[in-house]
């Protein structure tokens, strides 16, 4: 079940590219608040030690105040520095606790495929999150799935992710999830 976390978030008015950059030298993360129900998105800046806070939290819907309405929030985009994997952009989207919404959500593999125990073979995860339609309160933190069968050559696709019935599954179940393939082999020169 998902919990909610409040953060302080300002509103920015000047938006001009040398702005941007004093935000962030300052510690603030620019960003964008938008809704499906109102036409227009609000510049906002949210602080490193804020966003800090509710990453820790572990929560995944957010409550703001813009414009002084109280808002409810997920993160919904976030764009990171290539090198220094500083949040530089922040996007948040107004939800309904009524209203389903699409999210990505992490998938945890558990156990030890006996295709890399005992046959030599190594795991390539290929996928490490699904998308999901779910009610705001019914977000889970992250799925798992049990790994533990898999032989060497084997695959285990999306499709075989357990989700309560509250739940529906976006991401093609065909959608390969993780696999044990030979371990590549150097050749000798």
């Amino acid at each position: 079940m998902a919990t909610e976390h409040k953060i302080d978030i300002n509103r920015r008015e000047n938006i001009n590219k040398k702005d941007v950059k004093q935000l962030r030298k300052e510690d603030n993360i620019p960003g964008v608040y938008y809704s499906s129900s109102s036409k227009e998105s609000a510049p906002i800046t949210i602080t490193q030690g804020e966003y800090s806070k509710a990453l820790k939290s572990g929560a995944r819907i957010f409550n703001i105040t813009v414009g002084g309405n109280k808002q409810t929030v997920l993160f919904k985009s976030i764009q990171y520095h290539p090198v220094t994997e500083k949040v530089l952009h922040i996007d948040l989207y107004g939800i309904r606790m009524d209203k389903p919404v699409n999210i990505k959500i992490p998938v945890q593999l558990t156990g030890s495929p006996i295709g890399v125990m005992e046959e030599g073979g190594v795991l390539n995860q290929a996928s490490n999150e699904i998308e999901i339609l779910c009610l705001p309160a019914d977000i889970p933190e992250f799925v798992e799935t049990d790994i533990s069968e898999l032989n060497l050559g084997d695959s285990i696709n999306v499709g075989s992710i357990v989700l309560d019935e509250n739940i529906t599954l976006v991401t093609s179940e065909e959608t390969v999830l993780a696999s044990v393939t030979h371990a590549m082999k150097e050749i000798e020169p």
